[in-house]
């Protein structure tokens, strides 16, 4: 075998009641159709990897995480944040884009929070275990 062959081919993959196996079994065979069946959701994944490249921005991550907890107009998320107006502008676009926030107007005012959808809460539950911050709405 040249070294430019894949180590693997597909002749080596056994055909068992029309289902492909993986070519060395380690006892996980039975869960080989699931898994394959879930990894070929492949637009599913794609939104999710996208929903964690948006989280990817320190001050986008801030944002979201405020918001799971209070709703906040423009100016109040700025000066919590520390950030200038046209920044938090611009994050609150992109969260709003992606589905992670809402806003609703009342007057003048335009006021921002996360919905309460299983993505938000999957993200809003991940970050606070991964900083083990006891949420204030769960206590």
């Amino acid at each position: 075998m040249s070294q430019d062959e894949p180590k693997y081919h597909i002749d080596h993959l056994q055909t068992h009641s029309h289902e492909k196996t993986l070519p060395h079994n380690h006892g996980e065979q039975e869960i080989v159709p699931f898994i394959k069946d879930t990894l070929s959701k492949t637009n599913d994944f794609q939104t999710l990897a996208e929903m964690f490249k948006l989280l990817d921005d320190f001050s986008r991550l801030r944002i979201f995480w405020l918001l799971c907890h209070c709703e906040e107009c423009v100016a109040n998320i700025s000066a919590i944040v520390e950030m200038s107006s046209p920044a938090v502008s611009h994050h609150l676009k992109l969260l709003k884009t992606a589905g992670l926030i809402e806003s609703r107007r009342d007057g003048k005012e335009v006021y921002y929070r996360a919905p309460d959808t299983p993505i938000c809460r999957l993200l809003h539950r991940g970050i606070e275990d991964m900083m083990e911050i006891k949420c204030k709405n769960k206590e």
